[in-house]
């Protein structure tokens, strides 16, 4: 396609293709006002917590799907906007039940950040088998920004023992964050690590990954009830942790804030 058909393409879209959607901007208001409410003391702390989580977290999971379909259709797939993957609206995902219910199922459970089932994409028409991997590396790669960016406070010394347990919320978003980005690179098909290996493989293995692709998610989920596995997950999640400067007192204070049924 030559670069005029592009933009004339690009350019019939409309102006919603790009729009956040409510149901998104529905999500940061509630992330906002819960956050504050948590800061302030006001209200049930514990339901504060829990919605100010729950929300940043679904939060994190449209940017994720996000990422993969603003990736997609930078590198081709223009057909990504017409799904309505770039409005940030979680019920436009192909797989609202792994990317959403799924996840938020997980953390309410186990405070495990889930991956979630990652967006349709057209990979025939992505330009490049490096563009193709940059796709799936797009989601894990936000989850890993967010960390990042939610532990700065602690590293940088800003979180002060006052406020403590809006802190305590924080630190265990971006603990979240960081066990989906860990979950996210592990090389299995179904996953997105495994999806980032996949336009290299050879034509026999990407058969042989086509058949194991729809079930690596219940493979992963049945790997962590293995104690072993269990505690080489975790042990590595909070290595990165501390090397990020993520204090694990807090992260074990916000999931016991978070669970607002258990006393």
């Amino acid at each position: 396609m030559s670069y005029g058909r592009y933009t004339d393409r690009v350019a019939r879209l409309p102006r919603e293709a790009f729009r956040p959607s409510p149901i998104f901007l529905g999500l940061v208001v509630l992330f906002v006002v819960t956050g504050w409410m948590t800061w302030a003391g006001f209200g049930n702390l514990k339901i504060n917590v829990f919605m100010f989580v729950a929300a940043g977290w679904t939060i994190s999971l449209c940017l994720h799907e996000y990422a993969h379909a603003v990736v997609a259709f930078k590198g081709g797939d223009h057909d990504i906007a017409h799904r309505g993957y770039l409005t940030l609206d979680p019920l436009k995902y192909t797989h609202p039940l792994l990317s959403i219910v799924l996840p938020l199922v997980f953390v309410l459970l186990g405070g495990i950040g889930l991956p979630g089932g990652a967006v349709w994409v057209n990979h025939a028409a992505v330009r490049s088998r490096f563009v193709d991997s940059l796709i799936s590396f797009a989601g894990p790669a936000t989850n890993l920004l967010l960390a990042v960016v939610l532990v700065l406070p602690f590293s940088l010394g800003v979180a002060e023992s006052s406020h403590l347990e809006f802190w305590a919320a924080l630190a265990f978003l971006a603990f979240l964050q960081l066990t989906a980005s860990v979950l996210n690179f592990v090389p299995m098909p179904g996953v997105d690590g495994g999806n980032l290996l996949y336009p290299w493989l050879s034509p026999q293995w990407q058969r042989g990954f086509n058949h194991v692709a729809p079930y690596g998610m219940l493979l992963l989920i049945a790997l962590l009830w293995s104690p072993v596995i269990n505690a080489w997950f975790f042990g590595g999640v909070q290595w990165i942790g501390d090397v990020l400067g993520m204090p694990s007192n807090y992260v074990s204070m916000g999931y016991g804030l978070f669970k607002f049924w258990s006393f």
